[in-house]
């Protein structure tokens, strides 16, 4: 940058303490300054791809949650199905003549069995049945509550088994 002979006077002039060397020079920034009034493109495109990247890891991460609170839903209904099957093989006893607890014959001991339409729990308190909810059906064949609630299988396959 060109400095004028009128600017190169006000350098050398030393009168009133540098007074004028600080007016030059706030002069110099101000005319910088008030020169950039916004982004160049380069950088609001920078911006752009760092904020769809930040969406391409967020939004996957999301919908898995959402799906895996889905499934997490459908297991307590299950397990509260169980729970009402444990109560009425309490009261009805195991015996061969007393049948399977299913929807047809559990509605004294649950209200409201959630997401499962059909279902059936064994005298080993061993729960069957599918639900769907939200988009996501999820079968369970055999598990007891402490497999539904750790997700392991009996060593016969799969026992939740997840599909969208």
């Amino acid at each position: 940058m060109q400095l004028t002979s009128g600017q190169k006077e006000m350098i050398n002039t030393k009168n009133n303490g540098g007074f004028k060397m600080k007016k030059f020079i706030k002069n110099l920034l101000n005319k910088r300054l008030n020169n950039e009034k916004g982004l160049t493109l380069v950088e609001l495109l920078a911006v752009i791809v760092i904020l769809g990247i930040i969406a391409a890891i967020a939004v996957p991460a999301i919908g898995n949650i959402v799906s895996n609170s889905q499934v997490k839903a459908i297991k307590a209904d299950a397990a509260n199905i169980i729970n009402a099957a444990n109560l009425y093989y309490t009261d009805k006893g195991k015996d061969s003549t007393v049948p399977e607890f299913s929807q047809a014959n559990g509605t004294e001991f649950i209200e409201n069995p959630g997401s499962f339409t059909t279902y059936t729990v064994n005298k080993n308190l061993e729960f069957t049945g599918t639900a769907t909810k939200g988009g996501v059906t999820v079968k369970i064949t055999e598990a007891t509550l402490n497999e539904l609630q750790l997700d392991t299988s009996d060593g016969n396959g799969t026992i939740v088994e997840v599909t969208k």
